[in-house]
C-alpha cells in the first residue's frame, strides 16, 4: 500500500468555442471541442491526519485562492459522498500553469486531486460518480477529470467523447497577462456576437485536415477578451508569424493562445522564435495525455 500518489493536471485547450447569448438563468449555452495537453500542473496526495493543501511551483505566488479552493471543495465533496468527512490527506499543488490563463487549470487540479484521493483511499466510486463530484470545481470539472478529447454542450456539462481527434502538435503561449473569465463573459454580454452552433465534423480526421477544418471555426470569447486585454493581440500576431504555424487561436477566455503545427520539430522551432521576456511558451501535444496516478516510492 502506497502512502503518496501523484498525477498530471493537464492544460485544457478549447480548439473551438462557440458561445450563445446569456440565458435568463445567467448561464451561456456553448459548444466546444476541447483537447488536453501533455503539460500542466502536478498534484500529489499523501495520507495525513487532516485535510490540508500546500502550493508551490513557478506560479504559486500568483494563485489568488481559486485553484486551492477548487481542490478543497472537490475533496470535501468526495469525503461527504464517501461518508468519511474531510479526507485525511495532505495535498501538494505544483503550480506550473499561468493563472487565469484560459487553460482550465483550477478545474484540472481539482479533477486530478479527486482521482488521486479516490485511488489512495481505495474508495469504491465509479467514473460517473467522480464526474458528478467534479462539478464542485465548476462546469469544466467533469471534462477536466476525464482529460480526453470531447465535445461540450449545454453550459459545458453535456459531454461527448471525440476519439477521432488525432494528436495535434502545438505551442502554448501566455503573454503574462491575466484574463478573468467572468470579466470576459461580461464584455461578451455587452455585445453578444456568437451562437452555440455545433459544426459538422470534418470528413477527414487526419491532423492536416483537422487543422484546416478548425480554421473555419472560432472562439467567440476572443474578441471581448481582446477589448479587455489588448496584449493578447500581440501574442496572437507573434504566434501567427512563427515559422510553420498553421492555425492560431485563443484558448477559452484567454489570455493563453495556441498555435498548431505539422510536427514537434516545427513546434519547438516556434518556441525559440517566441522567446520574449515575461512570456510563457511551451511545446505540447494535444490529445489525451497520460494522467494515470503514479505511486511515489
Amino acid at each position: 500500500m502506497t502512502d503518496v500518489l501523484t498525477g498530471l493536471a493537464p492544460a485544457k485547450i478549447n480548439l473551438l468555442l462557440h458561445v450563445g447569448p446569456v440565458r435568463a438563468d445567467g448561464y451561456h449555452p456553448l459548444v466546444s471541442l476541447a483537447a488536453f495537453a501533455d503539460v500542466g500542473d502536478r498534484v500529489a496526495v499523501r495520507r495525513a491526519e487532516a485535510l490540508s493543501l500546500a502550493v508551490e511551483g513557478p506560479f504559486a505566488a500568483g494563485l489568488d485562492g481559486q485553484g486551492d479552493n477548487l481542490i478543497l471543495k472537490a475533496l470535501r465533496a468526495l469525503g461527504e459522498a464517501a461518508g468519511i468527512g474531510d479526507p485525511p490527506l495532505a495535498v501538494t499543488l505544483d503550480k506550473r500553469l499561468p493563472i487565469a490563463a484560459g487553460l482550465g487549470g483550477g478545474s484540472a487540479d481539482a479533477g486530478t486531486a479527486l482521482r488521486l484521493a479516490a485511488r489512495l483511499l481505495d474508495l469504491d466510486l465509479t467514473e460517473a460518480a467522480l464526474e458528478r463530484l467534479a462539478l464542485a470545481a465548476g462546469a469544466d470539472g467533469p471534462m477536466c477529470l476525464r482529460a480526453r478529447p470531447a465535445w461540450a454542450s449545454g453550459v459545458g456539462e453535456v459531454l461527448e467523447d471525440e476519439p477521432r481527434l488525432p494528436p495535434l502538435h502545438a505551442v502554448l503561449l501566455n503573454p503574462g497577462l491575466p484574463s478573468p473569465t467572468g470579466a470576459v463573459y461580461r464584455a461578451y454580454d455587452a455585445a453578444p456576437d456568437g451562437a452555440a452552433d455545433r459544426p459538422a465534423p470534418p470528413a477527414d480526421w487526419s491532423a492536416p485536415a483537422v487543422i484546416d477544418w478548425l480554421s473555419a471555426q472560432r472562439n467567440d470569447l476572443q474578441a471581448p477578451a481582446l477589448t479587455l486585454t489588448p496584449g493578447i493581440d500581440e501574442a496572437l500576431a507573434a504566434m501567427q508569424a512563427a515559422p510553420g504555424c498553421r492555425l492560431t487561436r485563443m484558448s477559452g477566455s484567454g489570455a493563453t493562445v495556441f498555435g498548431l503545427f505539422d510536427d514537434r520539430a516545427a513546434a519547438i522551432e516556434a518556441v525559440f522564435a517566441l522567446d520574449r521576456p515575461g512570456w510563457w511558451t511551451r511545446p505540447a501535444v494535444l490529445g489525451a495525455p497520460d494522467v494515470e496516478p503514479r505511486a511515489v516510492i
